[in-house]
């Protein structure tokens, strides 16, 4: 069965709404909660069930193609449950043509399993088709838009085979690894990650030597951080790694896989907590990056909003990812965060810069969804925007503006926010609080904040700041 998609009760957020407006006199801020309660009113459109040819196939050959096609069922309910979603038309119109190719070059007469590797080919053939077509060469985006719609398909009528991947060598230590973390550590899924990433790296290469851990030893974990630099690993990658291997092999020491002995002998190299350069834009162009963000179509509009939270708050990517119109307390004019790596909740007052770019968003930028994230992408199916999106939004406008730093992203915003406040006078212990880290230790070269002080930092002197 495809998954449903049901909007939010809408009889709850208009009892909200008319409870609200009795509580408050203020029209401004009747206004935001106004925008934000109306935000979950409509949820995704559905269509009537009626023949795709008749809704979007205006031309007679269009639709005899899609007739005379095999699998015609399948295809309009698969274009069907597309426009129950909220896709497009001119989508759904370029996915229906694809179809129509992906059942000729894959030969299906009939619904049957399909192997990731058979679509992969049969993209690469289509592509080589078009080339002959077109007198151009074989395009890879061609056979990637045919096998990644071919895939969709598929998978809605649960007919693809997924690949049957390589096992990754010591597999099960890596695992176990991975599940004390989470499990016992408590950490963040993306820190999880991204030691699993690193330490699978090393098992892979220590692999070609050894079918058993406890043959490793510390010469070898010398000679693989050796190869990275000699790949061109910074030396803060370095340190990082070691630091990684050197959690890895403790967790291994008592597990009896390896020698204790390797988790002590990994020495990290030196890497100077501040070495004079500034590792995001100076507050000077973070004020300009701002200011030249506005604009009166969504994408800017989501643009402006997502460069006011990591600027004036300076919030990880993904902590702005994960914000939901409920974290936004219109009554009392608080916002609530909840950090990525640590998991502990905190709360800002809504500085009015940032209150405006999100009004403005909620009002004329985010289409009308049942998501409850603040930030969805723009085209339909709407779903919620990843911290990957956020990276590229903000260090694209970056690029744009043509700002320099050594960092891209929404980090190079948070070391901007950290420094303007070390500057304005703030310790860091209440820089170190304002943003998020636990202790001192993460904030040698900016600064962070005490939560009695919260309020006086988020209304740092901030007026003027986008003129």
């Amino acid at each position: 069965m495809p998954p449903v998609f049901l909007a939010p009760p809408e009889s709850d957020l208009r009892l909200e709404c008319i409870g609200l407006r009795v509580l408050f006199s203020s029209t401004n801020t009747l206004r935001w909660l106004c925008a934000v309660t109306y935000s979950g009113l409509t949820g995704p459109r559905r269509l009537p069930s009626k023949m795709i040819e008749q809704e979007l196939l205006r031309r007679s050959h269009a639709q005899r193609r899609f007739q005379t096609a095999p699998l015609l069922g399948e295809r309009e309910r698969y274009l069907n449950y597309l426009l129950a979603i909220g896709t497009s038309r001119r989508r759904i119109i370029n996915i229906q043509s694809s179809l129509t190719h992906v059942t000729q070059f894959l030969n299906l007469t009939k619904l049957r399993n399909v192997h990731e590797r058979e679509v992969d080919e049969a993209g690469q053939l289509w592509a080589r088709r078009r080339s002959i077509q077109t007198g151009k060469k074989p395009s890879k985006s061609v056979a990637y838009c045919f096998a990644s719609t071919a895939r969709n398909f598929l998978q809605f009528h649960g007919r693809l085979l997924p690949a049957v991947l390589p096992q990754r060598p010591f597999e099960e230590h890596l695992e176990d690894y991975a599940n004390w973390m989470r499990s016992e550590r408590g950490l963040a899924p993306s820190t999880v990650e991204k030691r699993k990433y690193a330490t699978a790296t090393f098992l892979r290469w220590v692999s070609k030597q050894y079918s058993d851990l406890s043959l490793v030893s510390l010469n070898d974990v010398d000679a693989f951080l050796e190869c990275r630099r000699a790949g061109g690993c910074s030396i803060t990658t370095l340190a990082t790694e070691c630091n990684i291997l050197r959690r890895f092999f403790q967790y291994a020491g008592t597990q009896g896989w390896s020698k204790p002995s390797i988790a002590r002998g990994i020495k990290s190299p030196t890497v100077p907590m501040y070495n004079g350069e500034h590792r995001g834009p100076t507050w000077k162009e973070v004020r300009r990056l701002l200011r030249q963000s506005r604009g009166d179509d969504p994408s800017a509009l989501r643009t402006h909003a997502i460069l006011c939270l990591c600027s004036i708050y300076a919030l990880r990517s993904s902590e702005v990812a994960a914000l939901c119109l409920s974290d936004f307390d219109w009554r009392d004019e608080i916002l609530t965060v909840q950090r990525s790596k640590n998991g502990r909740i905190q709360q800002y007052p809504i500085q009015y810069e940032v209150g405006e770019a999100i009004l403005k968003y909620l009002r004329f930028g985010r289409p009308s969804c049942s998501c409850r994230e603040l930030f969805v992408t723009q085209y339909p199916p709407h779903r919620p925007i990843n911290r990957g999106i956020i990276f590229g939004i903000v260090s694209r406008r970056m690029k744009e503006l043509k700002i320099r730093s050594p960092r891209k992203g929404a980090h190079a915003l948070r070391h901007a926010c950290a420094t303007q406040l070390l500057t304005g006078g703030f310790s860091l212990k209440e820089i170190a609080d304002f943003l998020g880290h636990g202790d001192l230790q993460s904030v040698g070269v900016y600064a962070k904040y005490d939560g009695r002080a919260l309020k006086e930092i988020a209304e740092f002197p901030l007026k003027g700041l986008l003129r």
